[in-house]
């Protein structure tokens, strides 16, 4: 398969997947796709099974490269086939008869309500404190999505969205933070150094995800085991 036809095989399970992320997997050691005699890539069933596994990994796990690295090293020392990889890791493989279409996030105002339960004078509210930005010409993306259905459901607990500038704030610090590490890489015109910027952001959000987690799980364990 051409580094095209795996773009357009892994796009319908991982929309965010580019031509430029391929190469830096590849540039990464994640996978090492045969060169034709023309320098052209071609990648076998076993890249792409391959492939599936990293980003999977990488989208539902959160895990950085480097562990992602290490765990395809200990399972094939163990003997795995690529194959055998992906059922492990990684959701199957699309049924060649039935291919899975592109989801697409962008939603209208009516539709995230409708899909989140969130009230419209909430999403009035956490819109004026900056927690969601509506998309010109008046669309929510995916995170967007995400923001206002935590939103409704901490409002089930009497948690409202004036409670949540703290949250703001801190996110801003956290975002202020790690563009200093990012930005060296975002402004270079190399496409393997943006998509480097691209998945060290990705991991920096994974990483800070689990730490917020595991801070808020120790708190409250003090609270609960008094």
């Amino acid at each position: 398969m051409s580094i095209g036809e795996v773009l357009s095989e892994l796009r319908p399970d991982f929309p965010d997947t580019t031509i430029s992320k391929l190469r830096f997997l590849e540039s990464e050691g994640l996978v090492e796709p045969e060169r034709a005699a023309s320098g052209y890539r071609k990648y076998s069933r076993d890249d792409v099974a391959r492939l599936r596994f990293v980003l999977t990994a990488q989208r539902d796990q959160y895990l950085p490269l480097r562990v992602i690295r290490a765990q395809l090293a200990e399972m094939e020392a163990a003997g795995a086939t690529p194959v055998a990889l992906r059922l492990v890791g990684a959701d199957p493989m699309p049924d060649d008869d039935e291919p899975a279409e592109l989801v697409d996030t962008r939603c209208s105002r009516t539709e995230l309500l409708a899909r989140t339960g969130l009230a419209d004078s909430s999403l009035v509210e956490i819109e004026r404190l900056g927690l969601i930005v509506c998309r010109s010409p008046g669309w929510y993306d995916e995170d967007a999505l995400s923001i206002a259905a935590a939103v409704a459901g901490l409002a089930e607990y009497g948690i409202e969205p004036r409670h949540l500038r703290a949250f703001r704030a801190s996110t801003d610090r956290e975002v202020g933070l790690y563009a200093q590490l990012l930005a060296p890489l975002a402004r270079q015109k190399d496409p393997a150094a943006r998509a480097r910027a691209a998945e060290t952001a990705h991991e920096l959000a994974g990483l800070s995800q689990a730490l917020h987690a595991a801070l808020l799980r120790a708190g409250l364990r003090d609270i609960l085991e008094r």
